[in-house]
């Protein structure tokens, strides 16, 4: 039933790895479809509208030979444009930039005029205002945007405005003045006006440069890792779509994102015009393997554990039975696990799947009269696979346990029983390690959203080792948002609780892990009651 829309999907994530080989690329893009580019052209159009109202235009003044009058000296002044409102608008998409057009249903000035001129030794004068009613007005602004020390540099190459008539209503003033006044001034009132517009686009336009000039290079995630969004390339023009290309690897905090970078000619996905939501995010899962090496890297992949769910299993008597020579040497003292990644987790994206595996050495100690006393080391390979959500501007996720193997690496307290083993193992790893990973990825990252914006209706497509985020945009007004929520810092990450609450289950809803749980309890609190140690 899914597979007519699984396989233009599936295509389409495709085109996203087909590159040219050029030296590098990046490792995130963003796509902004048709619907996306309306959605900013309407944003947009909407605040110029805001701002271009109330417009102060420039004064007139002009000079007139009139027959039976003489020279008529007159000025308009006060002209003040207010109400602009527009029927429609369009964004067109061209090589190198963008082409927004909008036309304005009606707008109007108000204004005061006054006129003087000699008669033989007197000067005769009068004043007034008048209101003018816009009649068919166009306004059009081009755009081209590039790479600059890795931000956006947007420039305007074009911009004009067109008004088709004025109606002027003039207040006051003797009734043979209110023709010559129009005739005189209709044209320089037009011609000022749509320079006005003019300039306060150019000054919007600036205003827009600086602020794309300004986004940050990188998004921490917390003291140890952040995003670095310094963009890479010139934006990628197509019919009904542009695309941005960004670094995306994590670097560590207090490193700046490198600038000015260009990677030649990557050729990336075909246009999402089509497509219905408004932008779509792809992310290269080296994105993810950068952050894990990180952390990997900053030590942070490494816990000493003294509280787990079943806390009798971290106390030698448990063992006295399977593992006699741990009781004999250490009787009754409390156990330690110091687990430590041996590498960088490694994330790989399949169709339909995220898989990762970790390396892990997990070493055994005991707490002997307050000293920490290393009895045995396991080397262990753990998989788990997992899925991705979108949980306000954050990129969230969720893991279970796959598969897991282990190995004895060394042991000052004997052989150990693998079955046994294994089982704590499976116990350890499903109700705490998972547990605890599911904890940090419940936070997730920012994905690289511009801060008054958030994303809605996400919908996410693993393949071909990328993801792909296909959402859609609502603004929100800068000060209502919410800060960003921001990961523990380093401190904070060594204090975390080891020890996640537990759902309780009925005995129907036992899994085979319970049920082996189960068993090994039973074995080992039993034999403690009813036997002896042997020497």
């Amino acid at each position: 039933m899914g597979t007519p829309l699984l396989i233009p999907l599936l295509v389409t994530l495709q085109l996203f790895t087909t590159s040219s080989p050029a030296v590098a690329s990046s490792h995130i893009s963003a796509i902004i479809s048709q619907s996306g580019l309306d959605f900013a052209k309407d944003l947009l159009v909407s605040h110029a509208v805001a701002t271009l109202t109330p417009m102060n235009v420039p004064d007139i003044e002009r000079t007139m030979s009139i027959p039976l009058v003489g020279t008529v000296r007159m000025a308009a002044s006060g002209i003040v444009l207010h109400g602009l409102a527009v029927t429609n608008s369009t964004v067109a998409v061209g090589d190198a930039g963008v082409v927004v057009a909008a036309s304005l249903a009606s707008a109007n000035l108000t204004m005061e005029w006054n006129y003087s001129y000699d008669a033989w030794i007197v000067t005769i004068s009068d004043s007034g205002n008048a209101s003018v009613q816009v009649e068919g007005m166009e306004v059009g602004v081009s755009m081209v945007m590039k790479n600059q020390n890795g931000s956006i540099k947007l420039s305007v190459t074009e911009c004009s405005c067109y008004m088709e008539d004025l109606d002027i209503t003039l207040n006051g003033g003797a009734s043979w003045f209110y023709q010559v006044f129009i005739d005189g001034f209709s044209n320089h009132i037009i011609s000022s006006v749509e320079n006005a517009i003019k300039n306060k686009v150019m000054e919007g336009a600036l205003k827009l440069d600086s602020f794309l000039g300004n986004l940050p290079k990188k998004i921490d995630l917390d003291s140890v890792a952040a995003m670095n969004v310094t963009v890479v390339n010139d934006p990628i023009f197509k019919s009904s779509s542009v695309e941005f290309d960004i670094d995306g690897l994590f670097i560590p905090s207090d490193e700046t994102a490198p600038r000015d970078m260009h990677l030649g000619d990557t050729q990336f996905a075909l246009p999402l015009g089509s497509s219905s939501k408004m932008l779509w995010i792809s992310l290269d899962e080296d994105v993810f393997n950068s952050v894990s090496a990180l952390y990997f890297k900053a030590g942070l992949l490494q816990r000493m554990v003294d509280k787990i769910p079943d806390q009798f299993f971290l106390n030698t008597a448990s063992w006295r039975f399977l593992v006699p020579r741990l009781y004999r040497e250490f009787p009754d003292d409390n156990m330690l696990l110091n687990i430590s990644a041996v590498s960088p987790p490694s994330v790989r994206i399949n169709v339909g799947r995220i898989d990762a595996t970790v390396d892990l050495d997990i070493t055994v100690n005991v707490l002997d009269f307050g000293e920490i006393v290393p009895v045995a080391c396991l080397s262990v390979s753990v998989d788990v696979y997992g899925a991705a959500a979108v949980s306000e501007n954050n990129l969230v996720g969720r893991v279970e346990l796959d598969y897991f193997s282990f190995t004895l690496k060394w042991s000052k307290v004997g052989k150990l029983h693998t079955i046994l083993v294994q089982t704590v193992l499976r116990i350890l790893l499903k109700k705490l390690f998972v547990p605890y990973v599911n904890s940090y990825l419940k936070h997730g990252f920012r994905l690289p959203i511009i801060k008054g914006f958030s994303v809605t209706d996400a919908y996410i497509l693993t393949s071909y080792s990328r993801m792909i985020v296909s959402c859609d945009v609502a603004f929100i007004e800068p000060e209502v948002l919410s800060p960003v929520q921001e990961s523990n810092t380093n401190e904070d990450l060594s204090y975390e609780v080891l020890s996640p609450v537990q759902e309780s289950k009925t005995n129907e809803e036992l899994t085979n892990e319970d049920l082996s749980f189960e068993v090994l309890s039973s074995l080992l609190l039993g034999s403690a009651k009813t036997s002896q140690p042997t020497a």
